[in-house]
Formats: structure tokens, sequence, C-alpha cells
């Protein structure tokens, strides 16, 4: 009996040794894993993210006939270099970089397709605008691609580049090619009054007035001469 009690008593003493093991162990642990979390906070602050969208004002269509006719204002595409948010920067040929720190608010085919939804609309040309999502059928729908979104900093000097490629289709002309009433290409250049992320942004919202104010002009007179 004094020997079985003997080996209750060390059993029970190692039983109490391994618990007492094993809770140095995690808290020596935990202790490792604290100390590394705070060295990482320490290192890697979180970086804040800038967004921007456009600023202009819908652009004046003075001259310009109304067409009285519907119009239907596709999501522009974007070509691959170019379907990011991020800013995207061409520093030298072939070189070209995006900042994650600098971003649109919206990928560039959204956000050049909202905005001529609105400047059509505003210019009082066309009897109602209609865009992707809505399932009104129309005899004129507006597609285009966004080849070009970007800042370009050579010789010194740093514009905004917007290109863009548009097609206007005719619904009552039947299937492509006979329905296309015109297909074109722009591209302009806006000198930036500074290198900064803010001034990129304001040069390439002056290149969308341009843009936007040329192609009123181009659907206006495409429109009305397909009609005679």
């Amino acid at each position: 009996m004094k020997r079985i009690e003997a080996c209750d008593r060390n059993g029970q003493r190692n039983r109490s040794q391994r618990r007492r093991g094993l809770r140095r162990g995690w808290s020596f642990l935990l202790s490792v894993v604290l100390l590394v979390s705070g060295c990482g906070l320490g290192k890697n602050k979180p970086y804040v993210v800038k967004q921007y969208l456009l600023e202009y004002p819908p652009p004046a269509v003075e001259g310009l006939k109304p067409s009285n006719e519907p119009i239907t204002v596709k999501h522009f595409f974007v070509g691959k270099a170019f379907s990011t948010t991020e800013m995207i920067y061409r520093q030298d040929p072939y070189h070209y970089q995006s900042d994650p720190y600098n971003q649109w608010m919206v990928n560039p085919g959204l956000m050049v397709s909202g905005y001529l939804t609105r400047d059509l609309t505003r210019s009082g040309l066309f009897r109602a605008v209609f865009t992707s999502e809505s399932v009104e059928p129309t005899r004129y729908v507006l597609q285009g691609r966004v080849d070009e979104f970007l800042e370009s900093n050579q010789d010194g000097i740093s514009k905004a580049v917007l290109g863009l490629s548009v097609i206007l289709l005719d619904g009552t002309r039947g299937a492509i090619p006979g329905s296309v009433v015109f297909q074109r290409g722009y591209r302009i250049l806006e000198p930036l009054s500074e290198k900064t992320s803010v001034a990129f942004a304001q040069a390439m919202s002056k290149a969308m007035e341009q843009f936007s104010r040329l192609l009123l002009t181009d659907l206006s007179n495409g429109i009305n001469e397909s009609k005679r």
C-alpha cells in the first residue's frame, strides 16, 4: 500500500510539473508573438491612398442642331495596360509605371462613359440618353474604348494623354458594317501646371472636356447627316 501511495504521489507531482511547463511554454510563445507584432507595427505603418475624379463643366453646344433622337452610351472598354484605377506614368520610351498611392476613384472606362452620359444629357441634343443598364432600345448606340489614360513625362514636359476610339451605330441600317455612322479616334494632350497628382487630375479633366466637346459636335453632325 505504501508503494502504491508513493506512486500516486509521484504521478501527481509529474502531472503538476508538466502543467507548469506547458504554462511557461505558452507564456513564452505569447511573449514572442507580441514582440514580433510590436516590431512589425513600428515598421509597417499603413499608407494613405488618395483618390481622384475628373472635374469639368458640361461643354456648351451653341450652334449645333438637335437630333431629337434617343441615344444609348455603352460602357467604354479599356485597353489592358490602362485597365486599373492606379495612376499611370510614362517616364521614358517603353517605361511605364503605376502609382498605388494615387488612384482614380473608378476605372477610366466607367469614368469616361459616365461623364459622356452626363454631357450628352445636359446638351439637350437628344430626346433621351440611356446607359448600358437600360433595356430601352434606341436607334443610335455609342460605343468606345479608352486607348490611353496616363501622364507622359518627356523632355522635361509633363502632359495628360487621353486617347479614345469611338463608333456610332444606327440600328435601322441592319448589321455592321452597314450600321456604322462613323468611327473615329481622338488623342488629346493637355500640359500639367506642375508635376503633382492633383495637377494630373486637373489636366486630364481639361482633356476630357475637349474630347466631350469634339464628340458632341461629331455626334450631332453625324446623326443629322445620316437622316438625309
